[in-house]
């Protein structure tokens, strides 16, 4: 049956057919026997990037292989495998990943073909922990491409205009604990002031706003158990907290993973949402820009001075740092960046009529925005050096084009 909407619903799917293939053979079959296909996985991309003219493949069938390498300290999952559950998977194994999304909800591949992220200076987008990939392309063939091949730093982040990642090849690190504690009302001359101390304190740090505040209302903090702590009881003129707190208000905080300092797995403290509970709101839309670390607190500002335009449809704005990479399509290719996140409230006329004004004020500053969530345009050869390079890489592996939507045409061409 096919899906009608995205898991937020504010997108509701266009495509005549819906298909679930068992095996890659079965997949390639349905590929090229389709003259448009996409790639549905767990349907949290907020905008058309997954939606096809003729045929949507779910991933959820194909074999969800979780095959971990120690010698060569490497994971082999399936692409529709959930970040949840490779992450239990991992750490019962002895073995972690560099970093979780905030949900752990996605999908593998998702995540990776739209560069999404987690918090950390040190720490890169999801993808950049991609040591190997195998898709299967518009012509039907079984392509692996190995980090060092011709082509694969534009082939990791393809926004599914390459192909179907069936398989993807992760660098894992030894397990490890991390605690995660909260800071009430971090004030914003410390951020403007000391923004490189403030993010560089933790391995992981999220500041959470509502950007017309007297003050940041919850800093995010997450250790790893394994390093000196940096954070004492006062971060930066923010308290402590002594409760638990979920940041949207009046939202259940059973929905959040642990806090208020106690040691746990990474694979339960680095996603801020418990896997076994339903993620976020639901009822939301997402934006997020990611801009160069050097013009972060000049963003900073220009959004606060539209606080009082987004007031009203935000639910909670995240600021969060990603380290640069090399990949073609990552929103922090080539620079250390920090990512100004959005959810609004399901208000899609709403949320239209300011993201030109807040696109705008950040473009100007070398923004990029999230490939998977909601924004109003783009200037992408100007934004991504290396597009003209992924365009003959798309071409390459799929020539007829089955797998360029409208989201794919609007953004590469």
């Amino acid at each position: 049956m096919l899906p009608q909407t995205n898991w937020a619903g504010n997108h509701h799917y266009r495509a005549a057919r819906y298909a679930e293939p068992r095996s890659v053979d079965e997949l390639a079959t349905l590929i090229t026997g389709s003259s448009a296909v996409r790639v549905l996985g767990s349907r949290h991309s907020f905008n058309d990037i997954a939606d096809s003219d003729d045929l949507l493949i779910g991933t959820a069938a194909l074999p969800a292989r979780i095959d971990i390498d120690p010698e060569a300290r490497t994971v082999t999952v399936g692409g529709g495998v959930r970040y949840g559950d490779l992450a239990m998977a991992l750490h019962k194994a002895g073995w972690a990943l560099h970093n979780l999304a905030s949900l752990p909800h996605i999908s593998v591949a998702g995540a990776v073909a739209t560069a999404t992220h987690g918090s950390g200076d040190r720490n890169g987008n999801l993808a950049t922990a991609v040591r190997g990939i195998r898709l299967v392309t518009g012509t039907g063939e079984i392509v692996d491409l190995r980090r060092g091949d011709e082509g694969f730093d534009g082939a990791v982040v393809a926004l599914g205009a390459l192909g179907v990642v069936v398989e993807l090849t992760l660098d894992i690190e030894p397990t490890f604990g991390v605690r995660q504690r909260l800071f009430a009302d971090l004030g914003w001359d410390a951020v403007a002031e000391r923004f490189d101390d403030i993010f560089s304190s933790a391995y992981s740090v999220s500041l959470f706003t509502l950007w017309d505040e007297a003050s940041v209302s919850l800093a995010w903090i997450k250790e790893r158990v394994d390093e000196a702590a940096h954070v004492g009881e006062d971060f930066f003129g923010a308290t402590a907290e002594a409760a638990p707190r979920h940041m949207i208000a009046g939202m259940d905080v059973r929905n959040v993973t642990e806090q208020l300092g106690v040691d746990g797995p990474w694979s339960e403290r680095l996603a801020h949402f418990r896997y076994e509970f339903t993620p976020s709101a639901g009822a939301e839309i997402q934006s997020e820009y990611l801009v160069p670390r050097e013009r972060a607190v000049e963003a900073i500002a220009a959004v606060r001075e539209l606080g009082p335009q987004l007031r009203d449809l935000l639910q909670i704005s995240e600021i969060r740092s990603v380290a640069a990479d090399e990949l073609w399509l990552s929103t922090a290719y080539g620079v250390d960046a920090v990512g100004l996140h959005f959810t609004w409230v399901r208000d899609t006329p709403g949320v239209e009529a300011v993201l030109p004004a807040l696109e705008a004020a950040l473009y100007r500053l070398g923004a990029r925005p999230h490939w998977g969530k909601v924004f109003a345009g783009l200037n992408a050869p100007t934004m991504y050096p290396r597009l003209a390079d992924f365009r003959m890489l798309a071409d390459r592996y799929d020539p007829e084009g089955r797998f360029r939507n409208d989201f794919v045409r609007r953004v590469i061409g």
